[in-house]
Formats: C-alpha cells, sequence, structure tokens
C-alpha cells in the first residue's frame, strides 16, 4: 500500500493547499456552523462529528475518494498521495472527513497521516 497525506483546511481562510485530490465539501453537505450549539465547537467534538458523518452522502464521499486514492497509488509512480478536503471554515466538515478517509484507508493498510491546517483558527464571524 502507499503513504496517503490528508489536510483538512477552509476555504476562507486561505487558498486550497496542493493535492493529488482536493475535495470541497462547502455546497452540498449541510455546515454545523449554522447551528448555535455546534459553531463554536470542532470536529474534536463528538456532536461534530456525529453532525458531519450522519449527513447523507459523506460515507459513499469517504467511499469514493478511497476508491480514488487507491487509483492513484496504483500508478506506475511511487510517492505518497495528497488528498486535501475543505470546508468553510475549516472547524466542523473537512476535519470530520479527513478523520473518516484515514480511518478507512488505515484499515485498508495505507500509512494515513493528517493535518488539519485551520481548525484551531478563530470561528469566521459569517
Amino acid at each position: 500500500m502507499s503513504t496517503v497525506e490528508i489536510v483538512s483546511f477552509g476555504y476562507l481562510h486561505d487558498a486550497p493547499p496542493a493535492a493529488h485530490l482536493t475535495i470541497d465539501l462547502r455546497h452540498h453537505f449541510r455546515d454545523p456552523h449554522v447551528s448555535p450549539e455546534l459553531r463554536y465547537m470542532t470536529a474534536d467534538d463528538a456532536p461534530v462529528r456525529a453532525a458531519v458523518l450522519g449527513t447523507a452522502g459523506i460515507a459513499a464521499l469517504v467511499e469514493a475518494t478511497a476508491t480514488a486514492v487507491d487509483a492513484f497509488a496504483s500508478g506506475p509512480s511511487a510517492g505518497t498521495v495528497t488528498v486535501a478536503d475543505g470546508c468553510a471554515g475549516g472547524r466542523h466538515r473537512a476535519p470530520s472527513f479527513a478523520r473518516a478517509l484515514a480511518a478507512r484507508l488505515t484499515a485498508a493498510g495505507h500509512t494515513v497521516s493528517v493535518r488539519h491546517r485551520d481548525m484551531g483558527k478563530d470561528v469566521v464571524q459569517r
């Protein structure tokens, strides 16, 4: 298997990081930020992870992304496969998705690292 680097980020903080595969979670999946009780939490909090991972389509996207990673990893060039996944602020959807993808890829035998570029930043007021 291959080495996979996953970077979660928020589009409202800076440009997406360089990656082989970039997943944009902003427009198709409900933002926990809209719920006052979740707004100041992060993916470190179970209610946020439950809200994100319970969203229709997220599990299928994790599987589809894992399949895409397998395709990149099976190519003739060896090396790390980088996946960047972003949401608006980088505190809820992106890091929750990154963790779920990492668990899926680790279970499949990949060596995975995860970095949350913007999860520790202040909530974006919008």
